[in-house]
């Protein structure tokens, strides 16, 4: 009976030291960002026209489309990066004396124009205006290749979870000893700036102003981030 007692404490025992001895788990979260400049842009813009009768108000926008899209192949763009992005045409009303009257119709036309040359569009978007365009929507920018910039953005992300997993374990009194589970979190890319259409294109220049007057657009550069979940063994 003795022996079986003292089997018995042994068995608790080591089982008690497995216990203390068990890795401590320590999850923790990393996020990494690199850059990549932009190689294509895509302009909206078009026309909006007004006029009582409806079928004026399209024939007008109708009009000035074509003008803008001559003028965008005269300036090397290619056809099939002029493409109709929107098109909208509806009442105008008026509300005098609690009667609904419609007073004109407003018809709208835009034009998404995809440009590869950075340097030119805010030439692109000159030609525009001076063809008929009367509305700019925004530029969206984006990068045809960002591979590099994915692997270096998780490769940040790791970085980062580790240092934040070094930190954790030093506070605790603890030692890392290795990564138990590691997942990706999303890659992902946007633009780091807004607003990034400069210059006075859209008036007619006074007459002492510099003819050479045009709109100046910024390249964006991409902001490429990672996020990671890492879960580390520590001792």
């Amino acid at each position: 009976m003795k022996k079986m007692v003292a089997l018995f404490l042994s068995i608790v025992l080591i089982l008690a030291a497995a216990t203390a001895s068990a890795d401590t788990k320590i999850t923790v979260n990393g996020a990494g960002e690199t850059r990549v400049s932009a190689d294509t842009a895509v302009i909206s813009l078009g026309v909006n026209a007004r006029d009582k009768d409806v079928l004026k108000a399209q024939q007008k926008v109708n009009e000035a489309i074509a003008a803008i899209r001559q003028a965008l192949t005269g300036a090397g763009v290619k056809e099939e990066n002029i493409n109709t992005d929107f098109i909208n045409i509806y009442a105008v009303y008026d509300y005098r004396e609690d009667q609904e009257q419609i007073v004109a119709y407003n018809a709208n036309s835009t034009l998404a124009v995809r440009v590869t040359d950075m340097e030119s569009v805010g030439t692109i978007i000159d030609v525009c205006f001076a063809a008929g365009a009367n509305t700019l929507n925004g530029i969206s920018f984006s990068a045809s290749d960002t591979a590099a910039a994915e692997t270096g953005a998780m490769k940040k992300a790791v970085a980062d979870a580790m240092a934040k997993a070094e930190v954790l374990a030093g506070a605790a009194g603890l030692k890392i000893k290795g990564i138990e589970v590691i997942s990706e979190g999303g890659v992902y890319s946007y633009t780091n700036t807004v607003g990034n259409v400069y210059g006075g294109s859209f008036r007619e220049a006074e007459p002492d102003e510099e003819a050479s007057v045009g709109t100046v657009v910024q390249s964006a550069k991409l902001i490429v981030s990672a996020n990671v979940s890492i879960t580390f063994s520590a001792e």
